[in-house]
C-alpha cells in the first residue's frame, strides 16, 4: 500500500519573496507561509482562545519561483499545493540539521495587491514577533490585479 503526500495551504507570506538561481540557472524561491489555526489551546487572561499561527517553510521552482519573486510581497494571501519533503544537511559546526519543507507544485496569489496591502496594515499577529507588520508602499503598487477580491472565511473551505 502506498501513501499520499499532499499539502494544501492558505496563508500569508511572512516576507517579500527572493528568487535565487542554481548553478545550472534554474530559479528557486524559499518562503514561509503563515497559516492561522482554527482552534487553539492558548488562552488569554480572560480565558478566551488566542489565535495562533503555524509558519510553514515552502520551496517553489522555475516559473512559480519567478512569479512569486515578481508579485509575492510580505502579507500577500497565497494558496499553495504541493507535497512534504524532508531532508538534512551538516551545518558549519558539524551538526546534522533536519529540514521539512513543502515542495510547491502550484502557487497562487489569492487577492489583489491593494487588498493584501490593506490587510497587512490592519492585521494583528498573535506571535510576539509580528511577521505581517511593515510598511505597505503604495508607490510600489504597479496595478497588478488578479481579479476581484473575495472574502473567504475558513468555514467556506472544504477541508
Amino acid at each position: 500500500m502506498s501513501g499520499i503526500n499532499s499539502v494544501v495551504l492558505v496563508g500569508r507570506l511572512t516576507k517579500d519573496v527572493e528568487v535565487r538561481k542554481t548553478t545550472a540557472g534554474i530559479s528557486y524561491a524559499r518562503f514561509t507561509v503563515a497559516c492561522d489555526r482554527r482552534f487553539s489551546s492558548s488562552r488569554d487572561q480572560n480565558n478566551a482562545n488566542q489565535p495562533t499561527a503555524d509558519f510553514i517553510s515552502c520551496v517553489a521552482w522555475r516559473q512559480s519561483a519567478d512569479f512569486l519573486g515578481t508579485y509575492g510581497r510580505k502579507g500577500s494571501m497565497v494558496g499553495v499545493n504541493g507535497s512534504i519533503q524532508t531532508g538534512s544537511y551538516t551545518d558549519r559546526d558539524g551538526k546534522k540539521v533536519y529540514t521539512t519543507d513543502v515542495l510547491c507544485d502550484r502557487v497562487q496569489l489569492l487577492e489583489s495587491r491593494g487588498s493584501s496591502q490593506s490587510q497587512t496594515s490592519s492585521y494583528q499577529a498573535p506571535e510576539p514577533q509580528d511577521p505581517y507588520a511593515g510598511s505597505a508602499d503604495p508607490a510600489a503598487d504597479s496595478g497588478f490585479n488578479t481579479g476581484p477580491s473575495y472574502d473567504i472565511a475558513s468555514d467556506d473551505l472544504p477541508f
